[in-house]
């Protein structure tokens, strides 16, 4: 990744939080006919010592874990907050003759290493558990792996293969006008705040960068 040290976040709990928030991953691998990618849900997890590690799983129809087999290297990617920045919402643009480009502000993070391929009926049933207590955490009336009938979730588990990446090198790239003054960043956070979905994500995003530690 291109990672100029104004928007390095090298912060494995700030790299997790991303992964919480946006866990749907790209995880790309290296076939015999070339590149392939999918997006996969992921759960995250960071020990003590800030080792990252990534569990998924994906459809025995799938190919891509066939691949993972042949060739366990694979990244991840995660995009996070993201949005097109536009030059008129600089003031410095009224002072420097309009000597301003647009550009795009976003929030990523990338996870490379080897993954292992994981068939244990015992580790996919809590893979499975975890990842509904996350996701219907939100809904009304949750739904639990344990609300279908024991003999369906087993056939059900016969048709999917676990993944399990031990990240060997993790990247956190937050591109949020780091680079530019105090005045600018105020302008594009205006700018963005006035516009609604990702964008008003992005400008909160902002925010939270330049807030004092």
């Amino acid at each position: 990744m291109y990672l100029p040290a104004a928007f390095k976040q090298d912060d494995p709990e700030a790299q997790a939080a991303l992964i919480r928030r946006y866990p749907l991953g790209l995880l790309i691998t290296h076939a015999a006919d070339g590149f392939e990618a999918n997006p996969i849900p992921f759960l995250v997890d960071v020990d003590a010592a800030g080792q990252m590690t990534l569990r998924a799983h994906l459809s025995r129809g799938n190919a891509q874990w066939k691949s993972l087999a042949a060739d366990s290297r694979c990244m991840v990617v995660f995009q996070g907050e993201e949005g097109y920045v536009s030059p008129s919402w600089y003031p410095s643009k009224k002072q420097n003759g309009g000597k301003t480009v647009p550009t795009w502000n976003y929030v990523s993070v990338q996870v490379s290493g080897e993954a292992n391929i994981i068939e244990s009926n015992e580790w996919l049933l809590t893979l499975l558990r975890e990842l509904t207590t996350l996701h219907e955490g939100g809904q009304r009336e949750p739904w639990s792996v344990s609300d279908a009938p024991e003999n369906f979730i087993a056939a059900q588990m016969k048709g999917i293969v676990g993944i399990e990446l031990v990240a060997r090198k993790v990247e956190g790239k937050w591109k949020l006008s780091q680079n530019r003054t105090a005045e600018d960043v105020s302008g594009v956070i205006d700018g963005l705040g006035d516009l609604n979905g990702l964008e008003s994500a992005l400008a909160q995003a902002m925010v939270q960068a330049r807030s004092p530690k």
